[in-house]
């Protein structure tokens, strides 16, 4: 008898929900995700329609003026490749994006490391305050103090000169060699506090016992952050590295094109910059967009191919 039953046990399975019935029975986070889901739908897709004009001349203004514009297949692309201000706008967002790559990173992950030692809770909740704070601000606010500050006649250069470090002040806004470190550095002030929120919270995750045996074993204060607090954040690290790779094709628009003047122009355009300027002010909507999908191609590219290294590295991925 006993035998009978587990033969009918094992030929017994739950039934499996199907996928409607599982959105159906979740219902209310389906709805939230509605608003959501529109966004995406009207910001991030509906716009791809215009990529074909890509593919038209928008240059014969004769024809564009009666409302034909010709289909001309890659030719929009091959006349990109064969600018060079086409290659200088990527060089420098890649230049910039890389520093603030770099900067953001490792300035977030050294404060919040920083700042999860601290056993003062007044002073540790004061620092992150001050910190996330210029999150908010308008580029254009931080873009001004900016000018300010690093002015011919600012404390910047008061400082440097007072210290004797510099015999006469800096150009800092006039010369292209300072823009892209510029960047770095307001980009660094403004996004820094706000990096530190997210490795912060992944530390408050990591086991307090594993603090309790590294110190039982002897290790010190830096040992404890080398060997425990570190490896603790490491999928966090790893999850935000992806995702930055993903945008390295966009170092920003509105703090070059604000910063930026003639003198530092060969240095300051990035790609959406060139999109803007070949797209309003010379109406060349064919070469603008040829520009705007190469940055999007590539901005897949990377996204893929950091996520499959991490993957194969066995790292955490995005999917």
């Amino acid at each position: 008898m006993t035998n009978s039953v587990q033969g009918q046990n094992r030929h017994y399975s739950p039934k499996k929900k199907s996928t409607f019935s599982k959105l159906l029975s979740q219902w209310q986070l389906m709805l939230m995700s509605v608003p959501i889901f529109l966004y995406v739908l009207l910001f991030n897709y509906f716009p791809m329609w215009g990529w074909v004009n890509a593919f038209k001349d928008y240059g014969n203004r004769k024809l564009v003026a009666k409302g034909i514009t010709p289909w001309i297949g890659l030719n929009n692309f091959k006349w990109l490749f064969s600018r060079p201000d086409f290659f200088q706008a990527i060089r420098n967002t890649l230049a910039m994006s890389v520093i603030n790559l770099v900067f953001g990173t490792v300035s977030a992950v050294l404060l919040a490391v920083l700042l999860n030692e601290v056993r003062q809770k007044t002073f540790k909740k004061t620092v992150q305050t001050v910190t996330y704070l210029p999150h908010f601000l308008s580029m254009v606010i931080v873009v001004a103090m900016a000018q300010n500050i690093f002015a011919s006649n600012g404390p910047v250069n008061d400082l440097l000169v007072a210290l004797h470090i510099v015999k006469e002040p800096v150009f800092w806004l006039g010369e292209g060699k300072h823009f892209w470190w510029l960047v770095g550095i307001i980009n660094v002030w403004k996004e820094v506090g706000w990096g530190t929120i997210i490795y912060i919270s992944a530390m408050t995750s990591i086991d307090p016992a594993l603090y309790e045996a590294a110190s039982i074993d002897g290790a010190g204060r830096f040992q404890r952050i080398l060997h425990v607090t570190l490896p603790g954040i490491k999928s966090t690290f790893v999850i935000l590295l992806i995702m930055n790779i993903g945008h390295l094709m966009e170092a920003g628009f509105e703090i070059q094109y604000l910063l930026g003047n003639g003198l530092t122009a060969a240095y300051s355009r990035t790609i959406d910059i060139f999109v803007l300027e070949y797209g309003t002010q010379m109406m060349d909507f064919g070469v603008a967009t040829a520009a705007g999908i190469f940055k999007s191609v590539v901005a897949i590219i990377l996204l893929v191919g950091a996520n499959f290294i991490a993957k194969r590295l066995g790292e955490e991925t995005l999917v």
